[in-house]
């Protein structure tokens, strides 16, 4: 990880936006970021993929009767610098599947 300057970005400008991976790639979208407890807070993960959508809607497995799938990256695997295009800094194959 990199030491990158902190950006001032606001959770409406990344929700929803397709992750591409380095070669254009799409990952899926970033649906729920995970900070840190106190402010200022800091992004220490994104969850990418339908998984965070539902955990982000509270919406039970049970339910909906499947398993959705996603991934988790940490917060220096996604350049969020440009928010209309969250890229992976890292191969896909990095990035925890949930």
């Amino acid at each position: 990880m990199t030491n990158r300057p902190a950006l001032d970005i606001t959770l409406d400008q990344l929700l929803g936006r397709e992750v591409l991976a380095r070669n254009g790639t799409k990952i899926g979208h970033l649906e729920e970021l995970r900070c840190t407890g106190k402010s200022p807070y800091q992004v220490t993960e994104y969850v990418i993929g339908m998984a965070g959508l539902f955990d982000r809607l509270h919406v039970v497995r049970a339910v909906i009767g499947v398993k959705p799938r996603g991934y988790i990256a940490d917060a220096g695997q996604i350049d969020v610098s440009d928010p209309r295009r969250p890229t992976l800094t890292c191969a896909a194959e990095e990035l925890r599947r949930l």
